[in-house]
């Protein structure tokens, strides 16, 4: 696991199946969401793919969209290499007026938030299927801004991948079919966006969109590293209280869960089952690696691979996760074969 196309097909898997939905299922499922980034990133015309782009031709794996990591096709991956740059200037009410700014292009900051994960590596995080510091930073956010998140009129979530959308989402209960949307770029992989700096390109549309469409609040999220850091902020074209916060709830969402970090051990064999785990592909549009991470019966993690063509087809074909099967070393790697 040494890129983000390695990971967030983890994360994506064991969602869909603390989710209870088949693979085809899931699989419309992001294509539908990420249709509606598309076609929104068509409208964008600072966009780096300004295409909107059908559910099938999203989700379906053919060479101009082959797949990278099952369940990411490429157009379901994030485009960083972009040469593209945005900026945003902030000021105090009193420059503002100095600089003769007209009050109805004013956009407020009311309140925001940040946390990480406490089980900071993705292999160890005690379940694959939650972020609980994104709902942490979410919510506190929110409520820094004195705001419900149905008195939001516009959402911006990062957006590297479906997953972080997903997530994001789910620690709001919001739907994803929400109608609101979730981006008013376009998101990463068809807006584009130069990394983590995508949220500043996020940030500068977010205030566009609040002026151009009357008014109105707007969330916008931040995603680092491996659904590990999280921010939140929350803007609008009316002053809040004054009362400026960014600190966490005292209360937080992620009290009554477990959080812990799970260290991996290299030093396994024996019975073991998924807990989450993705496929990777050639460039020629086979399956190549199989990535999984799960618990051993004694209860250690580890972080498997194979090889093996027949194994690797199993596990585009039906559910993963929960799949049960033995550990053993080859050439110091640990290999994972199901029963």
């Amino acid at each position: 696991m040494v890129m983000p196309p390695d990971v967030y097909p983890i994360f994506e898997n064991a969602l869909r199946a603390s989710l209870g939905l088949s693979l085809e299922e899931h699989n419309e499922r992001i294509g539908k969401l990420f249709h509606k980034f598309s076609a929104v990133a068509a409208k964008n015309p600072h966009a780096w793919f300004p295409v909107e782009r059908s559910v099938e031709e999203l989700i379906t794996a053919v060479p101009s969209n082959r797949m990278i990591a099952y369940p990411y096709t490429k157009y379901l991956n994030a485009v960083l290499n972009t040469d593209q740059a945005a900026g945003m200037i902030l000021t105090s009410v009193a420059m503002a007026k100095q600089l003769g700014i007209p009050e109805d292009r004013w956009v407020y900051w009311l309140g925001g938030a940040e946390s990480e994960e406490e089980a900071w590596y993705p292999t160890e995080r005690p379940d694959f299927a939650n972020a609980p510091a994104m709902g942490d930073a979410s919510r506190s956010a929110l409520a820094n801004a004195a705001t419900g998140v149905d008195e939001i009129d516009h959402i911006d979530f990062y957006s590297c991948f479906p997953v972080a959308v997903e997530q994001a989402a789910k620690q709001l209960d919001l739907d994803v079919e929400d109608p609101r949307g979730f981006t008013v770029t376009g998101g990463l992989p068809y807006a584009g966006g130069p990394a983590s700096a995508y949220t500043l390109h996020s940030l500068a549309s977010m205030a566009d969109k609040l002026r151009d469409s009357g008014g109105g609040k707007g969330l916008v999220t931040g995603n680092g590293w491996y659904l590990t850091k999280h921010s939140a902020s929350v803007w609008s074209t009316e002053a809040g209280s004054g009362d400026l916060r960014r600190g966490l709830l005292e209360d937080l969402p992620s009290r009554e869960l477990d959080t812990k970090a799970r260290p991996v051990t290299d030093d396994v064999s024996g019975a073991a089952s998924v807990l989450a785990y993705t496929v990777q592909y050639d460039r020629e549009g086979a399956p190549s690696r199989g990535i999984f991470v799960g618990d051993t019966a004694s209860g250690e993690r580890f972080l498997a691979n194979s090889f093996d063509p027949s194994v690797l087809e199993g596990f585009v074909t039906s559910e993963g996760v929960g799949v049960s099967g033995t550990l053993s070393k080859k050439d110091e790697i640990t290999i994972f074969s199901p029963s």
